[in-house]
């Protein structure tokens, strides 16, 4: 599930670029003194009681620290987002040229179509987390479930599916303003729908 964010992520939110670039040796150079760094984190690691450590940690209670916030969703609506990319600087190509320049625009879906269904809810939300379950997405093998928060784990050993957190930046790009909230592609556009849980039914 963290797979699938990472390729939603740089798929949809922001293209990523690597390069480098060897600039050669300038002035002197001195041998290093100080203790290496690995060593300091070997010996630091050394002194853990590493099971101990682990037995602290329960995987079905995690919770990340980036937790999205976002309200209930209030009524049945659908808008659309336009998943156009501009360039905050240019690209170089490593050769002293470039290859895309600052300010160019790109919409990722004219290359690439986005076939599954995004489906977000709050898992602290009990009346949330039922719809879900009762929801034909937990059988659609082509829905990606993710939390604003709660704990993943524990629903997904509840599911027996994947159950993953969506983050903010994904969370910014798609527009997300409430909970649940179903996305799916609509030709060049991402379709974001907000359903309405009835409060007091679970």
């Amino acid at each position: 599930m963290q797979f699938c964010l990472h390729i939603l992520t740089a798929l949809l939110l922001f293209p990523v670029f690597a390069y480098s670039v060897d600039l050669g040796t300038f002035g002197n150079t001195y041998q290093i003194k100080e203790r290496d760094a690995l060593e300091e984190v070997k010996a630091a690691a050394a002194k853990v009681n590493w099971k101990k450590e682990v037995a602290k940690v329960k995987p079905q209670n995690y919770r990340p620290t980036y937790e999205v916030q976002l309200p209930r969703a209030e009524a049945n609506r659908k808008f659309l987002v336009d998943m156009t990319y501009t360039l905050e600087a240019d690209i170089p190509d490593g050769k002293g040229g470039i290859v895309y320049p600052k300010g160019y625009s790109f919409n990722p879906l004219d290359y690439v179509p986005f076939t599954r269904t995004v489906v977000v809810i709050n898992g602290d939300d009990s009346e949330q987390v039922s719809w879900l379950k009762r929801s034909p997405y937990v059988k659609q093998y082509d829905a990606l479930l993710f939390l604003t928060e709660g704990r993943a784990v524990a629903l997904s050993n509840q599911l027996k599916r994947p159950v993953s957190y969506m983050d903010n930046k994904a969370a910014e790009r798609f527009r997300l303003q409430a909970v649940p909230s179903v996305i799916r592609q609509a030709g060049r556009m991402m379709q974001v729908e907000e359903v309405l849980v009835p409060r007091g039914k679970r």
